[in-house]
């Protein structure tokens, strides 16, 4: 009997595989590096992204770009996976790994073209990774990471993004002043942005800021030395639990359920009067007359709040959040230096302040919505690679210097390295180039020169960076410049950079389904 060919895909399938396959997703790697690239440094370039919708994002964030940017396609998705992984575990350093993961593509995508198995350059580039790690360690400056040396991390961050009006250095001020404020603990940091006025205008409150206005126009904007109660209580007439009908054969009978309900209502706001309650937190609603009720009596009420917002303000007053408004405790209520509402435009918020919250806010300012989320975004990266650093004590020189160290280092060491593998880490090593080299260009400087003054700077013994001066860069010591990085950054976009593009190498077949 003759072969029988056996169908394993449908029709409908689609398979590329081999060295096309190979192509196929480092050219998609690479598209989505190169797409970013641009906006790496202090002198990097913006980019404008519009949704189907019509919405429009401003930003140089590379997790921000790669995420609106909707990619599909399986390989380069892993790019931004690369993006979302430096963004969660340290908070800066998107682009940087990025960039260093595309270029890790296109070292690899000429290796196979020399015939070097793609298991081989997996291993060479781990080996190389791990000596990476070890130069890393090595440049990590031995200073203590004090107020002046986050500042400096911070301002490092910021630079290049936008932050309108007001200078990084005094954000910088405002992220470890709110990092300090915190006890170190970055979860304890949020911040809270609003329109209408310049960036300039940004500042810490020592406690929460809530999109909330007051559950009744008449009652108090503000309170003092308050005492403050959080509930998760629906403060309305309760209901039965059976489906039950009453039957009203006389307007007494009507007005005495009536005064009855009205009684039940008013028992809420009597409760929390005796209580000693100036300011109510509800996750649950505050019906209206239990509201107008409170506003009587001069408390001041907030309800409908989402439990994060719940949970800062237990932990902005000392409060416990209580399920019923009956026998409550002096033990269960917080206290708040001041409790006050400001309009700002349209928008009504509450700050809930304190000199004893354990958490903080960074309430900032901007004059429109693309330049208020960009803060945002500056300020949230600042906050995070200034708690990185504060927690692992351990900075590097900025500015390129230290990705020229691990290339020097990882060229060194490759000689030790036998077979074709060698070539590999070799490859890994011309790949972190690509970083200063980047800084170079969007700097407005020759990248070759660039390249060529910080090697010959670095093997003369000296801390050499890009450092910006005036419309183009120049050549000097990071440090002395306050150019620093968290070491963990660095360390976390070499080993998210070489793993995704190891991952990517490693693939020779792609099955996808119509």
């Amino acid at each position: 009997m003759g072969a029988q060919p056996v169908v394993v895909l449908s029709d409908d399938s689609e398979r590329t595989h081999g060295r096309d396959a190979q192509k196929m997703n480092i050219a998609a790697g690479k598209a989505v590096a190169e797409a970013v690239r641009t906006t790496l440094g202090p002198r990097g370039m913006d980019k404008m992204l519009v949704s189907d919708s019509g919405d429009v994002v401003i930003t140089n964030d590379g997790a921000t770009i790669l995420n609106e940017m909707d990619i599909e396609h399986p390989a380069a998705q892993m790019i931004v996976e690369v993006a979302e992984t430096q963004e969660d575990e340290v908070g800066d350093g998107t682009t940087t790994a990025s960039v260093l993961a595309g270029q890790l593509l296109s070292e690899a995508e000429d290796l196979l073209e020399q015939d070097v198995h793609p298991t081989t350059v997996v291993e060479g580039y781990h080996e190389a990774a791990r000596i990476a790690g070890e130069a890393i360690e090595a440049e990590t400056l031995d200073a203590d990471v004090d107020d002046d040396t986050l500042t400096e991390v911070a301002v490092t961050s910021m630079t290049g993004k936008g932050t309108g009006d007001v200078t990084t250095e005094r954000l910088a001020e405002i992220v470890v002043n709110a990092i300090r404020s915190a006890g170190g603990d970055r979860d304890e940091v949020r911040v809270h942005t609003q329109t209408g006025a310049s960036s300039s205008a940004t500042e810490l409150v020592q406690g929460v800021v809530l999109d909330e206005e007051p559950a009744h126009a008449a009652m108090p904007r503000e309170a003092e030395d308050a005492s403050v109660a959080v509930l998760d209580v629906e403060l309305d007439v309760r209901e039965s639990e059976i489906d039950a009908e009453y039957n009203v054969t006389s307007v007494d009978q009507l007005q005495t359920a009536i005064e009855s309900e009205e009684s039940e209502l008013r028992g809420y706001a009597d409760a929390i009067e005796a209580a000693g309650i100036d300011v109510v937190f509800n996750e649950d609603d505050i019906e209206d007359r239990v509201a107008s009720h409170l506003a009587d009596r001069g408390i001041l009420a907030f309800d409908g709040l989402d439990s994060d917002d719940v949970s800062a303000i237990l932990e902005a007053t000392g409060a416990s959040q209580l399920v019923s408004v009956d026998d409550i405790e002096a033990d269960d209520l917080g206290t708040a230096d001041h409790v006050r509402t400001a309009r700002f435009g349209d928008d009504e918020l509450a700050f809930v302040e304190g000199a004893e919250a354990e958490n903080v806010t960074v309430f900032a300012r901007g004059g429109t919505e693309h330049v208020v989320n960009e803060l945002e975004r500056a300020l949230t990266d600042a906050l995070d690679v200034a708690s990185t650093a504060l927690d692992t004590g351990q900075v590097v020189p900025g500015a390129g210097h230290t990705e020229i160290a691990i290339a020097d280092r990882i060229r060194a060491e490759a000689a030790s390295v036998s077979g074709r593998k060698q070539l590999a880490v070799e490859a890994f090593a011309d790949a972190l180039d690509i970083l200063p080299r980047t800084l170079a260009e969007n700097a407005g400087m020759d990248p070759i020169d660039a390249l060529v003054d910080l090697r010959a700077a670095y093997e003369d013994g000296e801390r050499a960076g890009l450092i910006v001066e005036g419309r183009t860069g120049a050549v000097r010591d990071p440090v002395e410049q306050g150019v620093l990085d968290p070491a963990a950054v660095k360390k976390e976009a070499v080993e998210s950079a070489a793993e995704a593009a190891t991952m990517i190498v490693r693939i020779d077949d792609v099955i996808a389904a119509n």
